[in-house]
């Protein structure tokens, strides 16, 4: 199925508009898993449905011209990187004034609910993966793969062409210097 892929995209590269129609069909299941995987991390109030986000990343890898993509792997770090651009944007129209950004949000316990609140905030781990891409393109590459995408170390691993081990390690630099950046922020904010 991955030789499949990569020729839909070859070709649809090549401008072959049947080959671009194939595309979505041909990887759906696989988007839609993703995004329904990074979906569950999201904070409690989300309005957008894993669908509409794989429709949404699609429709902006399409409809910036013409396709140009060389693999398969390339296919879903443009997809990943799509996912994650709607996701901040979706957090910062959320965050704005006239949507009642200035508002103190009040957390209930997490016996209340009975259920894991998520921990991330969006817009923080947008900015510290920025910082994380100027430091290591690579860990931020595995940090798209695996936070965005949903995807294993392995299958990460798989996609970047490097091997499982080496991809743990940028892994585990990714979630260090991520860890560390978010709680310098809250730090700083809190000053």
């Amino acid at each position: 199925m991955s030789a499949d892929i990569t020729a839909l995209l070859s070709a649809a590269a090549k401008g072959d508009g049947v080959a671009a129609a194939r595309i979505l069909p041909a990887v759906y299941k696989e988007l839609r898993s993703l995004a329904a995987a990074r979906m569950k991390r999201t904070p409690p109030g989300q309005t957008l449905q894993p669908t509409a986000l794989v429709h949404e990343a699609y429709l902006r890898l399409v409809g910036s011209g013409s396709p140009d993509w060389e693999s398969r792997a390339h296919f879903f770090f443009a997809a990943a990187r799509a996912m994650r651009d709607i996701l901040v944007e979706q957090a910062r129209r959320r965050a704005s004034l006239k949507r009642g950004g200035d508002r103190q949000r009040v957390k209930l316990g997490d016996e209340f609910w009975g259920l894991e609140s998520p921990v991330e905030d969006v817009l923080a781990l947008h900015e510290a993966l920025g910082r994380l891409e100027a430091e290591s393109p690579e860990a931020a590459q595995i940090t798209l793969l695996r936070y965005f995408s949903g995807l294993t170390t392995p299958e990460a691993a798989e996609l970047m062409g490097i091997s499982v081990a080496t991809a743990e390690r940028r892994w585990r630099l990714a979630l260090a210097f991520l860890r560390s950046d978010m709680e310098g922020t809250s730090a700083r904010e809190d000053v």
